[in-house]
């Protein structure tokens, strides 16, 4: 019996369960009936995994490109690497016993169980210690930084300390309470460019500003309602670009400490953007100013 045979059970079974979608989706889009809760899969037994508690001196990094910058930089002091037997050939740094640290080879479901079920970590987790703190004075020769109120999403500060290198800015500046600190999370939205710029928390962001101004920055802080566009308001050799958290922006204080408040004029009928995206931008006007003669 053919498969488009009307007398085949299975052929009219296909036909009727399409029909019941099609009327089931007509009454969704009309609001008769509600369209179910998204809910994301997870691998079996992520129900029950917790994230294990790290001590302060402890770091997790995982991901190809997170990890060789880690093994690349010079500051980072390395505990231990836990890696797949084909993620190391991947790693292309030699064997296991010619590594300077100690290398423990695990399977992917080890992984898993200590960075949980979500972590894309392609076979490799480093534990690492954290980075050397660095000071504002150490920004003295840099001509562009960038200043984070309050961005508490690590992915977030993850992507714009890539644009942040992209542009070759001196450093991401930020404030130790209601702002990421240095995780896996955040190093693999970096994809290496936490190796690459210093992340320097401060106790009060209006203090910090000014100890900027003394080393001869203007700090502009991006406001969707500032009173001239961005590309206008830069003046001085030294720049801090200054953003807010989405949603709240900057905090009062922070917008009474700036140089000046300016805005990213946007022609279009979206009027504001992701931080990290504006972040990108700014950067980019920046550059472009000092780049004049």
């Amino acid at each position: 019996m053919s498969k488009d045979d009307p007398n085949d059970k299975s052929t009219r079974d296909t036909h009727y369960a399409t029909l019941r979608r099609q009327v089931r989706d007509a009454k969704r889009e009309r609001g008769e009936i509600p369209t179910p809760a998204f809910q994301k899969r997870r691998p079996r037994g992520g129900e029950d995994w917790k994230a294990p508690q790290l001590a302060p001196d402890q770091v997790h990094l995982y991901g190809l490109h997170t990890v060789r910058a880690a093994l690349s930089n010079k500051e980072r002091e390395i505990v231990k690497l836990s890696v797949t037997l084909n993620a190391l050939a991947r790693l292309e740094i030699g064997t296991a016993e010619e590594q300077p640290f100690p290398v423990e080879m695990v399977s992917p479901q080890d992984i898993d169980k200590v960075l949980g079920p979500d972590a894309i970590h392609q076979g490799i987790m480093l534990e690492t210690k954290p980075l050397p703190v660095k000071k504002l004075g150490a920004l003295k020769n840099s001509p562009l930084i960038l200043v984070l109120d309050q961005v508490t999403d690590p992915h977030n500060v993850g992507a714009i300390m890539r644009s942040a290198v992209a542009f070759n800015a001196g450093a991401v500046v930020t404030t130790m309470r209601h702002s990421p600190t240095e995780s896996g999370v955040m190093a693999k939205s970096a994809s290496g460019a936490l190796e690459m710029i210093p992340y320097i928390q401060i106790g009060n962001l209006a203090d910090a500003l000014g100890e900027l101004h003394k080393l001869g920055f203007t700090s502009i802080g991006l406001d969707s309602e500032g009173p001239a566009p961005i590309e206008g308001t830069f003046s001085g050799k030294k720049i801090a670009l200054v953003l807010g958290a989405e949603g709240k922006g900057l905090r009062q204080k922070t917008r009474e400490t700036v140089s000046a408040l300016a805005r990213l004029d946007m022609p279009g009928a979206i009027k504001s953007l992701n931080v990290s995206n504006a972040a990108a931008i700014a950067l980019y006007a920046a550059r472009q100013f000092l780049a004049k003669p």
